[in-house]
């Protein structure tokens, strides 16, 4: 349910909102990895959701833009 309303409010979103909020992902995601190399991840399932997370702004960008 939690992946439902996720996708939905990004299919709700403008293109620029998702190009923004995929910048943001990718970041934590490079921040996540950074912790993790340095020991100092606690909780390591959470670079695995950020991953799919940016793999899902990324099909709804797509499917904007063949939408248009």
């Amino acid at each position: 349910m939690k992946i439902n309303t996720f996708v939905k409010e990004l299919r709700a979103k403008s293109v620029e909102e998702l190009n923004e909020e995929l910048v943001a992902a990718k970041k934590e995601l490079f921040n996540l990895r950074f912790q993790n190399a340095t020991n100092q991840l606690d909780n390591t399932s959470r670079i695995k959701e950020v991953r799919k997370n940016i793999a899902r702004i990324q099909t709804v960008i797509t499917e904007a833009s063949k939408a248009e």
